[in-house]
């Protein structure tokens, strides 16, 4: 029963992205016949995600010479990550992706959350558009019947609580700091020496008025954008984890595309992984950081990062290490 009814659910969304799309797909740019490609994401810009995708499908509609129709539904009624992934498996959305939810969607990816594993965004790059992201394009496919289009981030999370600058590891004792619902990210914030609290991100802005948490952690560019300067004192530049996720086609309607068409869609892909990643990158660090977040009220200080990660790599790194076996020594030996 419990299938049936999520299946139905999954139709009734599906035809709300049909329907949501239906002016946008009528174009003075496509032909009569034109292939629609429906590009579902969750959030809607300025999100610097949905700025590069909505550019994206912009602009392989505008090369294509009327063939491809690609509509992006920003703020998609598929309102959650795994509905949007179970579309684009099951082909009823042509493309989509699991935003923060990568490694839940997919475990493979669940390795690169390590803290401190992703050195920088050079080692991260190196990776995502190297061989190991071809090696996770194959497994993609075959396990999930999922094209990679691109590899993008969300940046390398940073601290921010109510109590005190955090320089140290010592600085995160007796701290309540939410953490997202996985293993990872509780086991990260523990090991550092904080207490984590799982808790979806819409009770954190609550929990840290109210004291129920001291703090969390996110990126600079969401730091910004979901405002978090309106209940928190301090912004610790700490590196602590990397945040990848990925773009992803339905493999049979990617197979179904001809070659030229298939040379757009990634060619394109790129230029928007490109977008993406300046956007996320360019607020990554201390100097813009401050400059960003000091004029709105919070304390921006650059931590010790050599301590937290010498003690990632005493407390965390084993489990993780021996978890992952070979694909670890590719991370690590990827320059």
């Amino acid at each position: 029963m419990r299938g049936l009814l999520r299946g139905f659910a999954a139709i009734t969304l599906v035809a709300a992205v049909a329907v949501a799309g239906y002016v946008t797909s009528v174009s003075s740019q496509t032909k009569p016949g034109a292939r629609k490609l429906d590009l579902a994401y969750l959030l809607s810009p300025p999100e610097s995600g949905a700025v590069g995708l909505k550019f994206m499908a912009e602009e392989v509609t505008r090369r294509s010479n009327g063939s491809i129709n690609m509509v992006f539904h920003g703020g998609t009624l598929l309102n959650k990550e795994l509905e949007i992934m179970d579309a684009v498996k099951s082909g009823n959305v042509a493309i989509g992706g699991p935003i923060g939810a990568a490694s839940t969607v997919f475990p493979e990816m669940g390795v690169f959350l390590t803290p401190y594993l992703v050195r920088d965004y050079r080692h991260a790059y190196a990776m995502f558009n190297g061989q190991i992201g071809k090696d996770l394009d194959e497994i993609f496919q075959k396990k999930y019947k999922v094209k990679i289009l691109f590899f993008y981030d969300y940046g390398f999370r940073h601290f921010w609580n109510n109590k005190r600058p955090i320089n140290s590891p010592a600085d995160l004792k007796g701290l309540k700091m939410r953490v997202q619902q996985g293993r990872v990210f509780a086991d990260t914030v523990n090991g550092l020496g904080a207490s984590a609290v799982p808790m979806p991100w819409g009770e954190v802005i609550p929990a840290a008025q109210q004291g129920v948490i001291d703090g969390a952690d996110l990126p600079i560019v969401n730091i910004n954008a979901l405002k978090v300067y309106e209940v928190s004192k301090y912004a610790s530049m700490t590196y602590h984890n990397y945040g990848p996720t990925v773009l992803v086609m339905n493999l049979d309607i990617w197979k179904s595309l001809p070659p030229d068409q298939q040379k757009l869609v990634m060619d394109v892909g790129m230029e928007a992984q490109k977008k993406i990643r300046e956007a996320t990158e360019s607020v990554d660090s201390f100097a813009k950081a401050k400059e960003i977040l000091e004029a709105k009220g919070m304390k921006v200080n650059q931590a010790d990062v050599a301590s937290f990660r010498k003690l990632a790599e005493e407390k965390i790194w084993p489990q993780y290490k021996k978890q992952y076996g070979e694909f670890w020594d590719k991370i690590v030996n990827t320059k």
